[in-house]
């Protein structure tokens, strides 16, 4: 089997899926899609993914090529497909856990702050860029503040999102976090979030996600 990701270096659901992969050493090839040029736009791309969004993943298979779309499916796929190392707890409530805190950042933080909206917001909305920024700030705080009394209440946790286990609830939040600096979020206040985000990227996986490493930053 052999994978292709089309993504951006400093797309969010790019970064989660290029650590996922990392996490589990799987190899793949890439090829850039800039959002910054709107190369998600063209005729060419929407053939891959009508949304015109990344990643998209595609695989080769036995019986032929598949295209995979949606970051959150990709990475349920990728735990399917190649189960070592598990980056979901093994026990039903513990993976419930998991998943919820995923889908906070997944579902209800990063859409709200993505390029699509934020086009809209300055070119239908007419919003300047410090409107932008409040936008942006507002509800990635709202999230974060949720996300760190879940944390700070689980005493079972140790230094990830779950217990001592890295998960893919880490491979959501690191990159909402670079995200967050992105947007002039003072991360103090969040001091559980900061913690786990300096302790997954001391590991190589996470290290070699990071946007500023990748093949097409800017």
């Amino acid at each position: 089997m052999t994978l292709k990701m089309y993504g951006f270096f400093r797309s969010g659901t790019s970064h989660r899926t290029r650590i996922v992969l990392n996490l589990k050493n799987i190899e793949y090839a890439f090829e850039g899609i800039s959002l910054a040029k709107n190369e998600h736009k063209t005729a060419d791309f929407k053939m891959k993914n009508p949304q015109g969004f990344v990643p998209v993943l595609e695989v080769d298979l036995a019986h032929g090529s598949e295209t995979l779309l949606q970051s959150p499916a990709m990475i349920e796929w990728l735990e399917e497909q190649y189960p070592e190392p598990a980056l979901l707890p093994k026990d039903a409530l513990g993976r419930e856990k998991v998943r919820a805190l995923a889908a906070m950042i997944g579902c209800d933080m990063h859409p709200i702050n993505n390029k699509r909206i934020l086009e809209y917001l300055r070119n239908s909305a007419n919003f300047d860029e410090s409107a932008i920024e409040q936008w942006c700030q507002h509800w990635i705080e709202e999230g974060f503040q949720a996300l760190e009394q879940i944390l700070s209440a689980d005493t079972e946790r140790g230094d990830y999102c779950y217990a001592n286990q890295v998960s893919i609830a880490d491979a959501y939040l690191i990159p909402q976090v670079d995200s967050a600096k992105r947007f002039k979020v003072d991360m103090h206040q969040y001091p559980n979030i900061q913690k786990i985000y300096t302790t997954c990227m001391a590991l190589p996986a996470f290290q070699k996600a990071a946007p500023q490493n990748q093949p097409d930053a800017i």
